[in-house]
């Protein structure tokens, strides 16, 4: 499985978690809160921070028809949906601003884009990747469009059978893609942690072979962790400065105290997870000397046999492995043994 660099930060198996922020609706409409939250999340940790570049014109209809209306169990319900995308996004003539300020806190900008001249949008800016939100992983069209510029492209899987993937990763290499990172994520807002399926996070590394993230829409941190010890190699989080005033995706979003604990948390659970890996490592090697072992537990005459009743396994571990019993009950003792010697095989016969 290749690794997949952004900014040249190396994104893949054996690589520490590359976490982004997204940021979505969250700016309420203000700048300056977009360049808070920018902000507050490289402090916690964010090595990258994620916008999604849209008009309500280029997701939607502005259509009265029941279709366009969200019902259901939806954040969102009775809302049309032109209403909704026209108060969520984020408006074209502050990209460049928003984009210089990330750079300028160490922390990549992108955006998810949604259609060819979003593209073409942030080309112009520079910007270093590209993710394909899950609504619009059936869009193959727009899945090569992105692959065409040459830069990695995030997909997420909410919604999609294997096949819908597989149909999106051959769209991407047919197009001449060469680096794409797949997400494994529940497409509610917010989502059930019960509906996270995060086996399919190894499941999909076999299938693709390609690096697998998980996009996280529930309100609680312990679905990423656990998706990073099952081997997710990206983890995005919806992240907001305060809970006040209220925006469109706040109820599903980390503050930055959760997401400075979340970012610290992953990193833990990746060290944790580390690698195939059998006997003592560096630092239990001092407590070998605590295993069973073979002692004399009852003074032996030199002659004497060696039984059940003078030998036995116990802590520490300077005798012979447990696994020798059955032999050195054949043999006799070489020499006087007291109890609270090590049996090893220089005093056996």
């Amino acid at each position: 499985m290749r690794t997949i660099n952004i900014s040249n930060r190396p994104i893949g198996q054996g690589q520490p978690p590359y976490m982004i922020a997204e940021i979505s609706a969250n700016h309420g409409g203000d700048i300056e809160r977009a360049k808070r939250i920018i902000e507050q999340s490289a402090k916690s940790g964010a090595d990258a921070v994620k916008f999604q570049l849209y008009t309500a014109d280029s997701l939607t209809l502005n259509c009265p028809q029941e279709d366009f209306l969200i019902t259901g169990e939806s954040l969102w319900k009775g809302r049309r949906l032109y209403e909704l995308y026209e108060e969520a996004a984020t408006p074209y003539e502050w990209f460049e601003e928003l984009f210089a300020h990330a750079r300028k806190h160490n922390v990549t900008p992108f955006a998810s884009v949604f259609d060819e001249a979003g593209i073409e949008f942030m080309e112009n800016l520079g910007a270093e990747a590209y993710k394909i939100a899950s609504f619009e992983t059936v869009d193959l069209g727009l899945i090569s469009a992105c692959a065409k510029t040459g830069k990695p492209l995030i997909i997420s899987t909410g919604l999609c059978t294997l096949e819908d993937i597989q149909d999106a990763v051959d769209a991407f290499h047919d197009a001449g893609g060469t680096e794409l990172i797949l997400l494994q994520c529940n497409s509610s807002y917010p989502a059930n942690p019960k509906e996270s399926h995060l086996v399919n996070i190894p499941d999909m590394a076999k299938h693709f072979n390609v690096p697998i993230g998980y996009s996280d829409h529930t309100t609680t941190s312990v679905q990423a962790i656990a998706a990073v010890a099952l081997g997710a190699t990206v983890i995005e989080k919806h992240v907001i400065d305060a809970r006040e005033p209220a925006t469109a995706d706040s109820a599903f979003s980390s503050l930055p105290e959760q997401f400075l604990e979340l970012c610290d948390s992953c990193l833990a659970a990746f060290h944790a997870r580390g690698e195939i890996s059998y006997g003592p490592t560096e630092h239990e090697k001092g407590s070998i000397k605590f295993r069973r072992s073979l002692y004399v537990c009852k003074d032996i005459k030199q002659g004497e046999a060696f039984s059940k009743e003078n030998v036995r396994s116990v802590r520490p571990g300077y005798g012979l492995a447990p696994k020798h019993l059955e032999n050195v009950l054949k043999g006799k003792a070489t020499q006087d043994l007291v109890a609270g010697t090590p049996v090893s095989w220089d005093v056996v016969e």
